[in-house]
C-alpha cells in the first residue's frame, strides 16, 4: 500500500528526565519514507509494516538511527539506545533513551534523518529542558545539527 503525503518532515522531541539522568526521545517519521532510507542503506527491499525478520528489522532501526542522530549535551557524546516503536497511519513513533546526561545547559542536536533519501526533507526538533515549552530546530539539508542553549 502506498500513501501519499505532500510533505516530507520528521518530528523528534527531546525530554530530559531528571529522575533517570537520561534524555528521553521520541522520533516521529513517515513509515513508507523510512522503508526507502532503510532500503538505500542496507541495500535491502525494507518492509515496515510486514517485516520478514522483525528481530533483524529493529537491529538495523537501531544501527539506522543511532547513525543518523547525534546529541551532544554540555558537549559530551550521548549514547542513544531504541526501545521500541510504534506505528501510527503513515507514520512510526520511535522510542529512544540516552546514556546518562547531566541537566542540559546546552544541547546539540545533528538528525539527518532520510535527508539522502528524500528531496526536501526537514526535521523539526523540540528540546524539553524541564519544563512544558519547547526549544525548537528546523533542521534540512546543508543545516544537519543546531545548539539549543538554555
Amino acid at each position: 500500500m502506498t500513501i501519499f503525503h505532500p510533505f516530507f518532515l520528521s518530528l523528534t522531541e527531546i525530554r530530559y528526565n531528571k529522575d533517570s539522568q537520561k534524555l528521553e526521545i521520541s522520533q516521529k517519521i513517515f513509515w513508507d519514507d523510512l522503508e526507502i532510507g532503510m532500503g538505500n542503506y542496507t541495500g535491502e527491499n525494507v518492509n515496515f509494516l510486514n517485516p520478514k525478520d522483525p528481530a533483524k528489522l529493529k537491529s538495523q532501526l537501531q544501527e539506522y538511527l543511532q547513525l543518523h542522530n547525534q546529541v551532544v549535551v554540555n558537549g559530551k557524546n550521548l549514547t542513544l539506545r531504541l526501545l521500541g516503536y510504534e506505528v501510527e497511519d503513515d507514520a512510526a513513533w520511535f522510542f529512544l533513551e540516552s546514556s546518562s546526561s547531566e541537566v542540559p545547559k546546552s544541547v546539540e542536536v545533528k538528525n539527518t534523518v532520510l535527508l539522502k533519501d528524500i528531496e526536501g526533507q526537514r526535521n523539526i526538533v523540540h528540546v524539553y529542558n524541564q519544563t512544558n515549552s519547547p526549544r525548537s530546530l528546523l533542521l534540512g539539508k546543508g543545516e544537519e545539527s543546531g545548539t539549543i542553549e538554555f
